[in-house]
């Protein structure tokens, strides 16, 4: 049932036209007027992308997600897995590390013990010899009052006095007792910065210099021309001549090990390590290396150097002579392994200490601690000290055939200083100073080179025209 509109009541009544567009000209604001069939046909399309996106949705991406959603627990996992495995490398070689710190502590010990036993074997002989000596000297006091008693003329006029015999005690040793030198521990080198341990040395008096030093023995080498001897003992001694191999030979000559560089180079220059190993400086390829038992290891390679002389010191370091590439510069550094410790190149006006130029110039460490350089092309022995004080030797005040021209370098148990004179064919024996003390020229020494000394202070020169090494006697 309709309810009636009152006569007098007006109604309005507006109607709302929507015009209808299509999907595709909605963005254009107005329709084209597209036939029924292009409409049709764009709702299929249309239709048929949503379901491929519906099944690639379905089937692909939402199983990817899916799957990757899983895979983070895992990757937590794995993560924390891989922390762990480094975490425990790094603690076994903190565990290897400190095993070798304590294997090389144990290992100093064990030289301490070693040199005490040694030591006090020393002090046993010395023992025996003073108590022996002394019942020699009870009896003989015995005797003289037995004399000074007796009527018997015979035995009075018989007696020889043994006073002088008794008057000197037994020769008195010296000893330089082992000190530990504690190093700044270096991270990335803990073995090699532990410190070092000196050794004992014990030395006895060798007297006075002799006016005319005698040749003990005389060792005819391989070599056509002899370059460098160092002294693995007092009856074996290295030797490098101007070709690839090194030899070992005893007093008697023989040989007993030759060893072929790593290189193949020949090698400027050998040094018998506080350990008993041989080193020696390859200036080709700018390497330093060990030979050890078989075995040649290489420990510095250099860049913008190249090395020539070695020398190896009390503390077990290591110096290395050495010029630029340019050879405009000359150095001395110190190596502790293959860590440098020290360089010596400038005096405190910033002067360089040493010639520049491809000459050579050998050297050793004094038992003062001084670094004592024969430098050829400045015809000078270049000396600094510890403390960084200088001084050189220039020649004796005598005047020589020929101008100073040193060579090889060593030091003896005093502190001598003996430098090879190459024009000269002689050696020059200088105090720790710098004060001439003597010549050695009357041993055949015909181009004379590398020298070491034996713990006896006996001296071995290797003679570059023979291919010898001489050992001399210069102490009474």
């Amino acid at each position: 049932m309709h309810t009636p509109v009152p006569l007098n009541t007006v109604t309005f009544v507006t109607y709302i036209y929507v015009k209808p567009i299509c999907a595709i000209c909605s963005s254009f604001g107005e329709h084209v007027q597209h036939k029924k069939e292009n409409i049709v046909k764009a709702i299929a399309e249309k239709k048929e992308l949503i379901r491929k996106d519906l099944q690639e949705l379905k089937k692909s991406i939402d199983p990817n997600y899916q799957e990757a959603a899983t895979n983070i627990p895992v990757q937590r996992a794995d993560v924390n897995k891989h922390s762990q495995k480094l975490t425990t490398a790094l603690d076994k070689q903190g565990e290897a590390l400190h095993t070798e710190i304590e294997t090389i502590i144990q290992g100093m010990k064990s030289d301490i013990d070693d040199m005490d036993a040694q030591h006090k074997a020393v002090i046993d002989q010395q023992e025996v010899a003073i108590n022996h000596t002394i019942i020699e000297i009870t009896k003989a006091i015995l005797d003289l009052k037995r004399l000074l008693d007796t009527s018997n003329v015979c035995f009075v006029s018989d007696y020889t006095s043994r006073t002088e015999e008794f008057r000197s005690l037994p020769p008195q040793f010296q000893v330089t007792l082992p000190t530990f030198t504690p190093q700044e521990i270096n991270r990335e080198q803990i073995h090699q910065e532990i410190g070092s341990l000196s050794e004992l040395v014990i030395t006895y008096p060798v007297g006075t210099l002799l006016d005319e030093p005698r040749i003990l023995t005389d060792i005819q080498t391989e070599y056509q021309y002899l370059r460098s001897v160092s002294c693995l003992s007092d009856s074996e001694l290295w030797t490098r001549g101007y070709n690839n191999i090194l030899r070992l030979y005893n007093l008697q000559g023989e040989l007993l090990r030759s060893v072929q560089t790593k290189s193949g180079n020949r090698p400027w220059d050998i040094a018998v390590t506080r350990s008993g190993g041989l080193v020696y400086a390859d200036d080709m390829d700018r390497s330093i290396n060990l030979v050890s038992g078989t075995q040649i290891q290489t420990l510095i390679t250099l860049r913008g150097w190249i090395p020539h002389c070695l020398c190896s010191t009390s503390s077990g370091d290591l110096l290395v002579n050495m010029t630029s590439d340019n050879y405009k510069q000359t150095k001395v550094v110190r190596y502790s392994g293959s860590t440098k410790k020290q360089t010596i190149q400038w005096d405190k006006q910033g002067n360089p200490l040493y010639s520049s130029g491809p000459f050579i110039k050998y050297f050793s460490e004094n038992r003062n601690s001084d670094i004592c350089v024969a430098d050829y092309r400045a015809r000078a022995v270049v000396v600094v000290s510890a403390a960084g004080e200088l001084f050189g030797y220039t020649g004796p005040p005598s005047t020589l055939r020929e101008s100073f021209r040193p060579y090889g370098i060593t030091t003896d148990s005093q502190a001598n200083i003996l430098t090879s004179d190459w024009d000269n064919h002689c050696i020059h024996i200088i105090d720790q100073d710098g004060l001439f003390l003597r010549y050695i020229h009357n041993c055949g020494l015909q181009k004379p080179r590398g020298l070491c000394v034996d713990s006896r202070d006996n001296l071995f020169v290797a003679v570059v025209k023979t291919g010898k090494v001489l050992k001399l006697q210069h102490y009474k």
